[in-house]
């Protein structure tokens, strides 16, 4: 029996990793490869495990220590480990190690934490020399100290719908969150006035105080457990964050065909520039911000069908599983991956169920 590619994630809720992961585990299902993903801790009411579930995506729950992650891969001997996230990362390459399984980390991040997250992102990037390394960017590969791989995140092209007309609503997607830049949207809403209708679509810390303030304006929706319905209610993915890897939101807007307009951080200006708008603005940049949501706005008819399926395009040619798996799969051969190895160990409880 061929053995798993294993997706460590320590995660309770749904975010850009969380969907990059889904994505990974069905592009390399198509290459007939086994994978799964392993979430090092059970965390009452994840609404990840909820998703996995819904999907029928591989998956299995850890007992949420080191010793069981480590119990699991020298019992189980999956062929290769990629993990995502600080705490997946220290201690999946740490265990990896000690088991004798190669290991590769996608690094997210396009922020610095505060204390204490911040320090256990300085040590996942440390102890980084463990295993293979890919950023999502050139600018979090530049952070890291030593040399990282940079390949894009990608989304599978949902069936084609950019002839369907979009509707006058303007969406913030992601956690509520001061990196994300929640505020800036509400500001932007208020600055640019009801030339549309604004949501927001997720979750987070800033929530409440926002709802209190700008609820007038905008629509708090919380979290979509059902992000396919609701794209059909998006006109223009509106993303002023303060800093960014490449977040999956604006990849799966971009596929649908619904223009994005973004600050000019992480990996955004590469994914946007070329699109047949101007739709970057400078991170904090309110009235810049408005411009470009007064200029979709304005857009005519043919100019918004051309933006419109170039951004299709774009994703079609850079940001898909066939224009990235190649280099995700290079990754890990050079970490030691073998394609094709097999394993005679029976299969224990540990890490053999799908839910």
């Amino acid at each position: 029996m061929a053995r798993e590619i294993w997706q460590l994630v320590d995660a309770r809720h749904v975010g850009g990793i969380e969907r990059h992961v889904s994505e990974l585990i069905a592009a390399l299902a198509v290459r007939g490869l086994a994978a799964r993903a392993v979430l090092y801790a059970d965390h009452p009411g994840s609404q990840w495990r909820d998703l996995l579930n819904r999907e029928r995506t591989p998956h299995c729950v850890l007992g949420g220590s080191f010793g069981a992650l480590r119990t699991a891969l020298c019992e189980e001997r999956p062929a290769l480990v990629h993990t995502h996230g600080y705490k997946a990362g220290i201690f999946g390459r740490i265990a990896g190690r000690l088991a004798g399984v190669p290991v590769v980390s996608t690094f997210h991040a396009g922020e610095r934490a505060p204390w204490p997250v911040g320090f256990y992102q300085q040590i996942d990037a440390v102890t980084s020399l463990l295993g293979q390394r890919i950023s999502v960017s050139q600018a979090i590969a530049g952070r890291l100290p030593w040399r990282s791989e940079v390949i894009a995140n990608f989304v599978a092209l949902p069936p084609l719908e950019t002839e369907r007309p979009l509707p006058c609503r303007i969406a913030f997607v992601g956690r509520l969150s001061a990196e994300k830049g929640p505020d800036l949207f509400c500001r932007i809403a208020r600055a640019a006035g009801p030339i549309a209708r604004w949501d927001v679509y997720g979750d987070g810390p800033m929530r409440a105080p926002l709802s209190a303030e700008y609820g007038d304006i905008v629509h708090f929706h919380g979290h979509s457990s059902a992000m396919e319905e609701t794209w059909r209610q998006v006109g223009l993915l509106l993303m002023p964050s303060r800093a960014e890897g490449l977040p999956m939101a604006a990849l799966e807007a971009l596929a649908r065909g619904i223009p994005v307009a973004a600050s000019a951080v992480g990996g955004l200006p590469s994914l946007l520039r070329g699109l047949g708008g101007n739709w970057l603005f400078e991170a904090g940049d309110v009235e810049a911000a408005a411009g470009a949501v007064r200029r979709w706005r304005d857009l005519a008819p043919s100019a918004l069908a051309a933006v419109r399926h170039d951004a299709r395009r774009a994703v079609e040619e850079r940001f898909s599983p066939s224009a990235a798996l190649p280099a995700i799969l290079s990754a890990y051969r050079a970490a030691g991956w073998a394609p094709g190895a097999s394993s005679n160990t029976v299969q224990s409880s540990i890490c053999s169920g799908a839910s």
